[in-house]
Parts: structure tokens; C-alpha cells; sequence
């Protein structure tokens, strides 16, 4: 954990030098991705049928690859009946959210006598990386498979890596509106999607969460489809006064530390005295936490606590960008309205992190790695697409041909010109 002083003479370079740290992926990961593509995609379903093998350790078939329809529904079934009713809760909570970001179409009638206007249609179909290894991922499937489905997308298709399929994965399955689900993970389960390997078709977006070679790989299929995001390590910075729980903001970064080894959990305080009490906080729930090796890792390596004014803390979290920010005080609008680069916002004591990652309703796809500066979150329009609309009677063409002829034979493309220029009968 590194401790920074905004009174340092080099806080500042310092500071930057540890925002701007690459947590790369090792070096061999793009060259294996690459030839996991190529296989997926000139053999299609034996070559994924070889990856379960060689990856996971299991055998699949043309049949088993695909999770039943009755697999579902008993797996659902099996999920404790207090689980089941908080995703349905979270769920409800998601699509009404989302609902109220749906973009309205338009036509009007402009100076010039055209008519213009855009129209929101859902894609076709969209794939879901829904996680496995670490833990099972309820809220995964919910914040990418609620959004598509309220967009009005027909076909959704979920990936995970083969192995036991949690009861609460396949019930939030169910209740998001997912309509296929596959055993197949990593970079083999996004050239599918992207390609199409024997039963699974290839859709038109890839969304979720995945390890670096799934990044990689999303990379690599972008353009042939559409992606969300490259997701980064899970990020954290929590504002706090020295009137806090030292226990709760603990608990806080922590909540992000403990997704992977490579998190980022940054602490801004004006109270130096907090700030260590924060600290012993943090160490005595570490020896406590089932996920407190690759937590210990993530606050050892890249936490961080910044003892600075809290007048300055905007400023920092604009550097940062940070995936989630948290302003535990009184009045936390006076700080937070100023932050201009931040995937989310958390307002008051009492609105940790998690409660975003769950059932707020908002979604908890977020932009990492600084991307806040110019990216947003997981959003309803990430499942819709845009269509432009113009149409011109003849006194309208009248108006603007004139101008497109100019613009066009300055360009050299006389085609282009001539397509006006005819209309106008100058041809």
C-alpha cells in the first residue's frame, strides 16, 4: 500500500506515476488468443470440443455443450428461495432503471423544407460473458442480460465456462431474459459468438466481464462485432472525513480489493489519524476474509491511502477516473458535482459500492483503467443502434443541391456530383 501527501514537494509526480501504472497482461497472452481465434474459426465446433478438453478437463459434444432447457429450470429451482427473490428484486430494480433511458425517435421538418429525423432499433442478437472460477456471477448475467432484453433484443446468448453451472447463475438466467446458454468460456466462447462454431451462431455484440485472454480476444473480434468495453481490474476510490467508521470504509475498499489481484482501492482523507485506523481496519478484516489472498494482494500492491484536502479531492478522482467513487460524508454533492471522470458516483455514508454492484439499479459494467475520461457505463443504447432519416420533395432538393455539387467537385468525386446535378438538369 502506498501513502501519499498532497503537501509533498512530488505528490504530484508521484501520484500521476501511480495513477498511470500499467497492470498489464503477460506478454504471451495476445500470440495464445490469437491462435485460439484462428482455430475457432477455421474449425468451429471441434476445435471448442478440443479447448473444453484441454482447458477444463471436460468433454463435451454437439448436445452437451448446450445447457437444456430443463437444466435451467431445475438449477433455477434449486437456488435457495432467499436468493431467488433478491434476484428478482435486483432484476426489477435493473429494467426499471433502464427503461427511463430509452431514447425517443424524432422526425421534423427543418428551415430548409427537409424532413429529418433518427430511429432507435434493439440488434438482432447479443452474446454474454457471464465469468466462472472465482465465484459465481448472478449480478453479471443481470446487468448485461436485463438492459438487452428491455432494449428489445430477440436473441440473447450466454457464454460461461464448462463445469457445475450455479443454481443462482441459471436463475438469473431465467428472470434476465437470456435465451441460449453455453458451456464454453475464455477465448474460445468469444470466437464463437463472434464466428459461429457448429450450434451457436454468431451474434452481432459481445458483452461481459472476462479474465485478460477474454479481453484480448474481445479486441481482436471487434469489427467483425461489436463489443462493450475492455474491461480493466475493478477500481475503487472512497472520499471520507475523519467522522466515519473506519470499519465501514474498510469494508469499502476492500469490496473492490478482493475481486482480483491486480484491483485498485485508493483512499482520500483529510484526517491522518483516520487514515491509520482505516488501515489497522483493513488488516484485521483481511485475516478474516474467504477472499483475503488476492485482496491482500490488491491493497499490497496497488491500494493506496491520500491524506489531502477534501477541497482537492475532485481534481484527484478526475486524474484517477476511477471505475467507482464514494463520497462518505454530509452533504457529498458539494464535492461530487465538481468530479467530471468517474463510471460511477456513490452519495452519503450510507451508499457503499456495493449496493451499486447488486440492486441499486444502476448498472455496474463500468468503465476501468481511466477509461471514465471518455466512456460511460453499460447503458440501454448499448443494445440499441441509431438509423438517420431524411427525405426531400423537390423544392427541398432545390435548396440543397446546389451546395452538395459545390462540395462534391471539390472533393474530385464527380459521380457524387452528378447524382445532385441531374436532379437539377445539368446533367
Amino acid at each position: 500500500m502506498r501513502r501519499f501527501r498532497f503537501t509533498d514537494a512530488d505528490f504530484e509526480v508521484a501520484f500521476t506515476a501511480f495513477v498511470e501504472e500499467r497492470r498489464e497482461t503477460p506478454e504471451d497472452v495476445d500470440e495464445i488468443v490469437r491462435g485460439v481465434l484462428a482455430a475457432v474459426r477455421g474449425e468451429g465446433l471441434p476445435a471448442l470440443l478440443r479447448f473444453a478438453r484441454e482447458f477444463d478437463g471436460i468433454d463435451l459434444t454437439e448436445t452437451t455443450i448446450r445447457v437444456s432447457h430443463d437444466e435451467i429450470e431445475a438449477g433455477a429451482a434449486a437456488c435457495p428461495l432467499q436468493v431467488r427473490e433478491a434476484i428478482a428484486f435486483a432484476a426489477a430494480r435493473i429494467r426499471s432503471y433502464h427503461a427511463r433511458q430509452r431514447p425517443a425517435d424524432a422526425r421534423f421538418t427543418d428551415e430548409a423544407g427537409v424532413e429529418l429525423g433518427w430511429r432507435w432499433t434493439p440488434l438482432d442478437s447479443v452474446g454474454i460473458y457471464v465469468p466462472g472460477g472465482r465465484a459465481a456471477y448472478p449480478s453479471t448475467v443481470l446487468m448485461n442480460a436485463v438492459p438487452a432484453s428491455e432494449a428489445g433484443v430477440g436473441r440473447i446468448a450466454m457464454v460461461t465456462p464448462p463445469g457445475r453451472l450455479e443454481p443462482a447463475v441459471l436463475a438469473a438466467a431465467k428472470v434476465a431474459g437470456v435465451t441460449e446458454i453455453w458451456r464454453v468460456g475464455g477465448a474460445q466462447a468469444v470466437a464463437a459468438l463472434a464466428y459461429g462454431a457448429g450450434p451457436i451462431r454468431p451474434v452481432d455484440k459481445i458483452v461481459g466481464p472476462g479474465n485478460a485472454f477474454v479481453t484480448a480476444a474481445k479486441r481482436r473480434v471487434y469489427g467483425v462485432v461489436g463489443i462493450d468495453a475492455l474491461a480493466g481490474p475493478s477500481e475503487i476510490v472512497v472520499v471520507a472525513d475523519g467522522t466515519n467508521a473506519p470499519d465501514w470504509i474498510a469494508a469499502d475498499l476492500m469490496s473492490q480489493a478482493e475481486h482480483d489481484p491486480a484491483a485498485q482501492a485508493i483512499l482520500i482523507t483529510d484526517d491522518e489519524d483516520f487514515a491509520h485506523r482505516v488501515e489497522a481496519a483493513v488488516q484485521a478484516q483481511l485475516s478474516a476474509l474467504a477472499t483475503g489472498v488476492s485482496a491482500s494482494a490488491s491493497w499490497r500492491d496497488h491500494g493506496a491511502i491520500v491524506i489531502a484536502p477534501l477541497d482537492a479531492a475532485p481534481g484527484l478522482v478526475d486524474l484517477i477516473a476511477p471505475e467507482h467513487v464514494e463520497f462518505a460524508m454530509d452533504s457529498p454533492e458539494r464535492l461530487a458535482d465538481r468530479v467530471r471522470h468517474a463510471g460511477a458516483i456513490f452519495l452519503g455514508r450510507h451508499t457503499p459500492e456495493a449496493i451499486g454492484d447488486y440492486v441499486a439499479g444502476s448498472n455496474h459494467v463500468l468503465p476501468t483503467s481511466r477509461a471514465a475520461r471518455f466512456s460511460s457505463g453499460l447503458a440501454l443504447s448499448d443494445f440499441l443502434k441509431r438509423t438517420s432519416i431524411v427525405k426531400c420533395d423537390e423544392a427541398a432538393f432545390a435548396r440543397l443541391a446546389p451546395a452538395t455539387v459545390a462540395l462534391a467537385d471539390a472533393e474530385g468525386l464527380p459521380a457524387h456530383a452528378r447524382s445532385a446535378a441531374v436532379r437539377m438538369g445539368q446533367g
